[in-house]
């Protein structure tokens, strides 16, 4: 049996990846900061599946916490999946936004996945498999709807997926970005929002299933909202149009006169 080691697992998006990836079968690690939830979800999937789960009572905000994570990630029974769905959002301008809390946030939404994916990495590529699933978020492609840092740090966590499955895919490890759109998860209270003003919102289990219906199809970027995949191809294709442009040696033309 595998083992799924899933962050932000008390509620949401990673309480539901656990009760998906339980009835697949996968032995668990949740990580989140309430131990109550945890223990709670812990001994529903223990019962109803038979599998082990561990539960590991952590604010990857700290330091010392976040360790207790990384070493779990080094230890055995080795970790086959990773699911860095530990989040927060941030409401408010940039010009606004309370520097201590900025920092928090850039520590939970892009240092502690860094941390952890390249904890889990080794291994992973020592066995030649594994996967890494990173929750994102549409605004990572529209920053301009978001006000703040927060569709920054999700712009980053789309760019790791992307360059990491580059290094480690031909090693056998796979790497999926999943880009929700509105989800109606906690994420919006806890900043201080109102989800009823949001409209068209997901419901949380069917973003997780068909999150997981691209992992089976080993997608690197899934966005359950899009109804046509040829969308995402056509944009993939300008950025690689773009890109021709990017090894001239010379400004182009259109920079050679400033009328």
């Amino acid at each position: 049996m595998t083992t799924a080691l899933i962050t932000g697992a008390s509620s949401g998006i990673g309480a539901v990846y656990a009760r998906r990836l339980a009835v697949r079968g996968h032995n668990l690690v949740l990580v989140a900061r309430a131990t109550d939830r945890l223990n709670s979800l812990a001994s529903e999937l223990r019962d109803a599946h038979g599998i082990s789960v561990e539960v590991i009572t952590a604010d990857l905000t700290d330091t010392s916490q976040l360790e207790l994570v990384l070493q779990r990630l080094h230890a055995e029974p080795s970790i086959d999946i990773l699911v860095n769905n530990a989040g927060a959002a941030l409401v408010g301008d940039f010009a606004s936004a309370d520097p201590a809390k900025m920092e928090t946030l850039l520590s939970l939404n892009v240092v502690a996945p860094t941390l952890l994916a390249s904890a889990v990495l080794d291994s992973m590529v020592a066995r030649g498999n594994g996967a890494i699933i990173n929750i994102a978020s549409v605004l990572a492609l529209l920053p301009e709807y978001s006000r703040g840092i927060y569709a920054a740090t999700k712009a980053y966590v789309l760019t790791l997926s992307q360059s990491l499955a580059a290094e480690v895919s031909a090693k056998g490890v796979y790497v999926q970005a999943v880009l929700p759109a509105a989800t109606r998860t906690e994420i919006y209270e806890r900043a201080g929002g109102d989800i009823s003003k949001v409209p068209d919102v997901m419901e949380v289990e069917a973003l997780v299933d068909a999150a997981l219906v691209g992992f089976d199809r080993r997608e690197l970027v899934t966005i359950p909202p899009v109804p046509d995949a040829a969308a995402w191809e056509a944009f993939e294709h300008a950025r690689g149009v773009l890109a021709l442009g990017f090894s001239n040696s010379e400004p182009a033309a259109r920079y050679r006169s400033s009328v």
